[in-house]
């Protein structure tokens, strides 16, 4: 009924006629203006729409497009949209809450992983830190991961990496107690009056190198040295066990960066440092040896041309102490450095170096270990870095002990579980 009545909206319906056909009720056919009603057997009504000869209005015909039921009967059956009510209106919440929780799961992530808590006990450290002040806040304390690349071919730490967490902390400390200047480890009155820190000597004993994945505990203090010196000791612990691994003991005085003179303690720097001095004996007990003068004649090794490169160079325009030792080093004998380590080294520094100087090792070895391993003793070795012109740069001394097969399978090779 509907169909027939959009239909007749739409197409012109002539007046009945004689060509009309009667109409029957219930299983008859009825006829209106070409359009055919036709009940289905199960009751149901079907519409079929015969095409017929366009009418004729005043004697001229008009046309017109022939619409199919069927179509009008496929439109209605389109849903149409729902009514516009304030609720489905509104935006679409479902790309806010999507937003909403990508950024807290980022947001979670990332606390994770400030909050991360490692699994070994052994992994406790301090990766993000500085280090802290210990001990009436006059000891600082700071760890350190030993990398990859900070070990030698023994497997071990080498003699460098152990100096450079020395000097690490050294600084550091300077830091954290908020007496750090514009200039390297230099206190703000330091740096009114162009004054740095230089060291004259230092005494290093170690006990145990660590080795790849440890991680060590060093703690460092200063104590007063003289009228115008400054002690600065170091003590180097493994984090897990509490192990003694190496000990240090230097002693520092001020020199103007300008004149490249060294000066005595301002009253106005004194009363900056001394409430941080801790009243203590030195860790090491010194070795009051006189270190002998070098030269042509009475050292057994020397290795000439020794340059400094542009990344040996420190913040104050000279080179840092440590590389020294990698100097000092360089005339060794291969033979004690294979059968041999580090245990004792004692340096006087003499003069800095800069960088255009060209340097020479000298080198005295003394004792009977030397290419025996297994009877290797004790060696003691005399040091000299000098300038070309014969300026003394470095004295020094070192001790050697044997290295032992048990710590390094057979000398000389990798185990081959760790190739």
């Amino acid at each position: 009924m509907v169909a027939a009545a959009a239909t007749s909206s739409i197409f012109p319906v002539p007046s009945p006629s004689a060509d009309a056909k009667s109409t029957k009720i219930g299983s008859g056919t009825a006829s209106l203006g070409g359009i055919k009603l036709k009940s289905a057997s199960s009751g149901g009504l079907q519409v079929k729409a015969n095409a017929q000869a366009p009418p004729k209005i005043n004697g001229s015909p008009v046309g017109f497009t022939t619409t199919s039921v069927e179509n009008v009967k496929n439109e209605d059956d389109i849903p149409s949209p729902p009514p516009r009510t304030f609720i489905n209106q509104l935006p679409d919440w479902s790309m806010l809450l999507a937003a909403i929780t990508t950024i807290f799961l980022a947001a979670e992530k990332q606390w994770m992983m400030l909050d991360w808590k490692p699994k070994r006990p052994d992994m406790l450290i301090d990766p993000f830190g500085l280090g802290r002040i210990v001990q009436d806040g006059l000891v600082f304390r700071q760890n350190f991961s030993i990398r990859s690349y900070e070990i030698g071919a023994d497997r071990t730490a080498s003699i460098e990496t152990l100096m450079n967490h020395l000097q690490e902390t050294a600084l550091n400390h300077v830091k954290t107690a908020g007496l750090l200047g514009d200039g390297f480890g230099s206190t703000p009155e330091m740096s009114k009056r162009n004054l740095i820190w230089v060291v004259t000597r230092m005494q290093v004993l170690v006990d145990r190198y660590p080795t790849w994945g440890d991680v060590v505990q060093v703690d460092t203090w200063v104590s007063a040295s003289g009228k115008n010196g400054m002690r600065r000791d170091w003590l180097v612990r493994d984090s897990k066990t509490g192990e003694t691994l190496t000990r240090a003991s230097s002693v520092w005085v001020m020199m103007n960066k300008l004149t490249r003179r060294l000066s005595k303690i301002p009253e106005q720097v004194r009363a900056e440092i001394e409430p941080y001095f801790l009243n203590s004996d030195p860790v090491v007990d010194e070795d009051s040896r006189k270190l002998p003068k070098l030269d042509d004649n009475t050292a057994d090794y020397v290795r000439k041309g020794l340059t400094p490169r542009w990344s040996d160079l420190d913040i104050n325009q000279h080179v840092n102490n440590v590389k020294y030792i990698g100097w000092i080093l360089e005339s060794a004998p291969l033979s004690i450095l294979e059968s041999h380590e580090l245990s004792a080294i004692t340096m006087e520094y003499r003069r800095e170096c800069g960088k255009d100087s060209v340097l020479q090792s000298l080198t005295a070895v003394s004792g009977n270990g030397i290419g025996n391993i297994g009877n290797a003793g004790e060696i003691e070795c005399q040091h000299l870095l000098r300038l070309e012109d014969g300026a003394e740069i470095v004295r020094g001394r070192t001790e050697w002990r044997p290295k032992y097969a048990s710590n390094f399978g057979i000398m000389g090779q990798i185990p081959a579980e760790s190739a």
